[in-house]
């Protein structure tokens, strides 16, 4: 039953993600935004007039340009002009702060139909130049913001994350075997066409890019073991993080009234909604706390959650979290974990920050339709100590 002020997801689309210099290099974020705008658009049988905002998550410095979410408006080939847009910096956490901004507008009475989500291409990244006009002859430093280091810790993100795992008692190996099952979840869901719910194929230097771009069939422990830590991690390598990506990922709110009166079927209800902060360098469980929070606000039960979708922003990140909603119950995690990215997380698909939000949305609705409905928590962490939960229902 559509509950007229109630707030539902009625179309979604992402690009398949790009690896970091992959076969979505040349295409600008904005431009990779417009594109799954139309899509979302087209999906849903809305007429794009209706459309009355674009809320667009960029992790990485506003995708290198001055208004990179007006500039995917002005981009779209459905979009009027006049259609407002605003660009959502919280980092990782963007693009489902975003969905958070439409979802406020809709309960407030204020829109019908609002697009959410994000884009980046990492691999357009500019260096970092500081202007260091009326300086005396000498070297000149470039900072590379990719490193992602804060200059008030001067430690990189993974550096933090793999000491707070340790403090944790989350291993190195339980690192690498979480980010081998997120391959082999992957491949499984792939072979039997779940992300046909999500993707949608476009033309890259004329070729077809279809399918996520960094999954790897032949990772193996012994792999995964091989490899060295980087940035002075204690656990953190290149194969239980995500490497850096391109893409986007779009979701249309609608306004229950709305949808019923244009004839959309939603995809599924949105109950709630919640951000978070804690230190700076908690991020690994801040999505557990996130998740915490919105339970307690919406008065729904642990046990009520069907799926969990917690951005494995680093393959830590989800066994911190589930550990803390499990208050340390080493057998409570175990089962959290059974239903935590059931069909792989970003250390597979690919993590581009500003879409990833979005991504996690449409996952949880995914899946929930194909099991039966119940209700899914979307958590993912975003720049020292943020966090973003979403709560959704498929009834």
């Amino acid at each position: 039953m559509i509950n007229d002020t109630d707030v539902y997801i009625g179309a979604v689309a992402r690009t398949a993600f790009g690896r970091f210099g992959g076969k979505l290099k040349d295409i600008a974020g904005p431009e990779l935004g417009a594109l799954a705008i139309d899509e979302t658009i087209s999906r849903s049988g809305v007429d794009a007039q209706a459309i009355e905002a674009v809320y667009a998550g960029v992790g990485m410095i506003g995708s290198a340009v001055l208004t990179p979410a007006r500039r995917a408006v002005l981009r779209s080939r459905k979009l009027k002009d006049s259609t407002p847009s605003l660009t959502v910096d919280r980092a990782c956490c963007s693009g489902l702060t975003a969905i958070s901004l439409g979802w406020k507008d809709i309960r407030l009475g204020l829109a019908d139909a609002v697009l959410c989500g994000g884009f980046e291409n990492l691999s357009q990244t500019p260096f970092l130049w500081p202007r260091q006009r009326g300086a005396k002859p000498g070297a000149v430093d470039i900072n590379d913001p990719l490193l992602l280091r804060a200059e008030f810790l001067d430690k990189a993100i993974a550096a933090y994350t793999g000491e707070e795992a340790m403090r944790l008692g989350i291993t190195r190996a339980d690192q690498d075997q979480w980010a081998l099952k997120s391959h082999e979840k992957y491949f499984k869901a792939q072979a039997q066409d779940y992300f046909d719910f999500e993707c949608f194929p476009l033309i890259s230097n004329d070729a077809p890019f279809e399918a996520d771009e960094s999954p790897r069939s032949d990772t193996s422990l012994a792999k995964l073991a091989s490899l060295k830590p980087v940035y002075g991690s204690p656990t953190v390598t290149p194969g239980n993080a995500p490497g850096l990506s391109d893409g986007a990922a779009f979701v249309l709110l609608l306004s229950g009234r709305f949808a019923r009166a244009h004839g959309v079927t939603p995809l599924a209800r949105i109950i709630g909604y919640t951000q978070v902060a804690s230190g700076p360098t908690t991020g690994s469980y801040t999505p557990g706390i996130a998740i915490a929070e919105l339970l307690r606000r919406t008065n729904v039960g642990l046990d009520d959650i069907r799926q969990f979708e917690i951005n494995e922003a680093f393959a830590a990140t989800p066994l911190a979290s589930t550990l803390h909603l499990a208050l340390g119950d080493r057998g409570k995690v175990e089962k959290l974990r059974e239903h935590t990215n059931p069909y792989g997380g970003a250390v597979a698909i690919g993590h581009p920050l500003g879409a990833s939000g979005a991504r996690l949305a449409m996952t949880i609705a995914n899946g929930l339709r194909r099991n039966g409905g119940g209700i899914g928590a979307a958590a993912i962490c975003g720049g020292y100590g943020q966090g973003d939960a979403l709560l959704l229902a498929v009834e």
